[in-house]
């Protein structure tokens, strides 16, 4: 069996990495923090999504405002963009049903408004 040299493992793309996608808990504050050094950035303790391999973290994407941090040493661009379209969807589902709760409050409004017109005595 042929052996892989260090630069062709450099080299795998990150569809042959598995990895697990999760929520950043308190427990992940000092591996994001070392991961923002890595990043040469900050992280702000919001919440985050993560993608981790081996125990390693791979890359994050702050929830609160989209900031994304990843390792530079390893192949994770193609895990950045599922994080963010992840992100992207929890904001959606979330976004959602704000809108249709505000949507249904505006038909209310709407509504009231339409039964109790003021009429101004003549």
């Amino acid at each position: 069996m042929k052996r892989m040299s260090d630069n062709q493992a450099i080299r795998r793309s990150a569809a042959e990495i598995d990895y697990t996608i999760r929520r950043a808990r308190g427990e992940d504050g000092l591996a994001l923090g070392r991961l923002a050094q890595l990043d040469s950035g900050l992280y702000d303790g919001g919440p985050a999504l993560l993608a981790e391999s081996g125990g390693e973290l791979l890359a994050a994407v702050s929830l609160g405002g989209g900031r994304s941090l990843a390792d530079p040493f390893r192949p994770t661009a193609e895990v950045l963009a599922v994080l963010q379209l992840r992100a992207a969807q929890l904001a959606g589902v979330s976004g959602a049903t704000e809108s249709s709760r505000l949507a249904g409050l505006r038909r209310l409004l709407r509504a009231g408004r339409r039964r109790h017109r003021y009429h101004a005595p003549a």
